[in-house]
């Protein structure tokens, strides 16, 4: 199977003031009785609205104790990155528009003339699922890519979600703008919150596998400006080897069998990948420092 949301990106391509020396702390394992899980959150996540699929995966995503780590509030102004087929959207859209807050999906950036039509088409798709105000509230779209402008005002946002996101920056070889760019959209103090799928330490962050090491990671968001704030293993996968024909799109949910652009394999065999699950990912909190 083709990782169409990888296509996608990569066609559009043609388009972290240190806080001092405190380091980074682990995030704890969840107290399930330290602190009341939100009733609204809990809500979207539950919602019969999000498609079933997309549910399913919510054992191997984490959403509550992810959204929880990173630090999600009601009220809040949120930027989602790349939301592709909207897993997150499902969430933090109603969530937002429940509690006060403002959604703003980071998409296909319209104003440059390189981007390709099947980015154009599915940040239209996009637009058109999300339209319902009454369930999403008013769901803004700002284009975003190699040559976009900024996210928003500058210093308005609470926190920027990235998810999946930054091996494919690596890969267009613009992640400095990316992390630039959302420095200036967030608030003193606002956070940053990044998943992605984690590399052993010292990969070659140019293989071109869909997996980063959680230090260079950490490292670029630290040349803009960010400041690691907490880590956490909340989506940890100690039976994800890393070494797949494919990648990390051998795994599920992709289930790749044949190399990119090429036809699926129907003879591959998925088991072992099937049983490995998701891939191992990393879970960081940057936080802008305050001024």
């Amino acid at each position: 199977m083709i990782d169409h949301r990888r296509i996608l990106i990569a066609a559009s391509l043609g388009l972290t003031v240190a806080l001092g020396a405190l380091p980074a702390m682990a995030a704890p394992a969840p107290d399930k009785g330290a602190m009341p899980v939100d009733p609204v959150l809990r809500t979207a996540i539950d919602s019969p609205l999000r498609d079933g699929a997309l549910r399913a995966r919510d054992g191997a995503r984490h959403p509550l104790e992810s959204l929880e780590f990173w630090g999600l509030k009601p009220g809040m102004t949120v930027i989602d990155i790349q939301p592709g087929s909207g897993w997150w959207t499902d969430i933090l859209a109603p969530y937002l528009m429940r509690t006060g807050g403002h959604y703003i999906a980071a998409g296909a950036d319209l104003d440059n003339p390189a981007t390709s039509a099947g980015a154009r088409k599915g940040r239209a798709n996009f637009e058109a699922k999300y339209g319902q105000k009454a369930v999403y509230g008013d769901v803004k779209v700002v284009g975003f890519g190699t040559k976009s402008g900024p996210l928003a005002p500058p210093g308005t946002v609470d926190l920027v979600l990235v998810s999946r996101e930054t091996h494919n920056w690596v890969e267009g070889n613009f992640i400095a703008k990316a992390f630039a760019d959302i420095h200036a959209a967030l608030k003193p103090g606002g956070i940053m919150a990044i998943e992605d799928h984690r590399a052993r330490p010292g990969a070659d962050p140019m293989k071109g596998d869909g997996y980063l090491s959680e230090a260079y990671v950490i490292e670029q968001a630290k040349k803009a400006g960010f400041v690691l704030a907490a880590r956490s293993e909340i989506n940890a996968n100690p039976l994800d080897t890393k070494d797949h024909p494919f990648g990390v799109w051998t795994l599920p949910p992709t289930r790749q069998s044949a190399p990119s652009g090429q036809p699926d394999n129907a003879a591959f065999d998925h088991t072992k990948y099937d049983a490995i699950g998701e891939s191992d990912r990393m879970t960081l909190k940057f936080v802008k420092a305050a001024m």
